[in-house]
């Protein structure tokens, strides 16, 4: 196996534009938010060709099957060619629908009323904790 058939997980993610960062990618894959092939992986686990990356993002599960490796970030329109995208139709309307709904704005206030309080801060975030728990994959 020579460089150019093995690149790491958390680096493709990062390449091909799934996270932002490859710090980001490589938290998930520590938080147990990416598998391969059903098996969570390390961020240091070496991608091959053909291979399928389920990956938990914001409470959705996205799957990509592996079509090509880089190494570096590319930009969006080469980027998709890296991947096929294996998203169940259901799992992608719920996102549609989760994103066109302009996601939970629970850090808006109404115009007026001024910076919250200490209080309300502590209220706040207390909810967007309960709201956006979403590390579990539905196993129980």
């Amino acid at each position: 196996m020579n460089a150019a058939d093995k690149v790491r997980v958390d680096k493709w993610l990062w390449s091909v534009r799934i996270f932002k960062s490859r710090t980001i990618a490589a938290d998930a894959c520590k938080g147990g938010k990416v598998r391969i092939n059903g098996e969570t992986v390390k961020p240091s686990y070496f991608l091959r060709q053909g291979e399928v990356v389920t990956v938990r993002k914001s409470g959705f599960d996205f799957q990509f099957k592996v079509v090509a490796l880089i190494q570096k970030r590319v930009g969006a329109p080469i980027a998709i060619t890296c991947y096929e995208d294996l998203t169940p139709e259901a799992e992608k309307n719920k996102y549609q629908t989760w994103f066109l709904a302009g996601k939970p704005s629970v850090g808006q206030r109404d115009k007026g009323t001024g910076r919250p309080t200490k209080k309300e801060r502590r209220e706040i975030d207390q909810f967007k904790e309960d709201w956006f728990d979403f590390d579990d994959w539905g196993e129980d």
